[in-house]
């Protein structure tokens, strides 16, 4: 199976990127809200209406990509074959992969483009 046969939907929501110095305002219960803690940072990717004043860094003024379905942990090269048809068109990709499911988030001023390059490259798209 080829991660060309799966849909691609281009979330409404704009994103942000953040650094946080700790947990305080960040809202787990938002749908689409990503938390990643190390021992080095805690990185939240989340709407941008929904940022925590607490913010330490943001980057804002990104959009989602979320492939549609379940994928199986045995599929190889979908999250590859997707960032590989953005890189051919030089779009950068800020890419997170939950239990379920990958997610490539691109600038929002390139989202357009985005869509064009993964249609060209055999995507079907289509907004969430």
């Amino acid at each position: 199976m080829s991660g060309r046969e799966f849909t691609l939907f281009l979330l409404r929501e704009d994103f942000s990127v953040c650094r946080l110095s700790g947990l305080d305002g960040v809202r787990t219960d938002v749908p689409f809200t990503f938390l990643s803690i190390t021992p080095d940072e805690i990185s939240l990717v989340c709407p941008t209406k929904k940022v925590p004043a607490t913010t330490e860094k943001r980057e804002d003024g990104w959009r989602a990509f979320r492939v549609d379905g379940v994928l199986d942990f045995a599929l190889i090269g979908i999250l590859s074959q997707i960032t590989g048809a953005l890189a051919k068109e030089k779009i950068s990709v800020f890419a997170i992969s939950t239990y379920n499911t990958d997610y490539c988030l691109v600038r929002a001023e390139r989202a357009q483009d985005a869509v064009k390059a993964l249609r060209d490259a055999g995507y079907s798209i289509a907004e969430d």
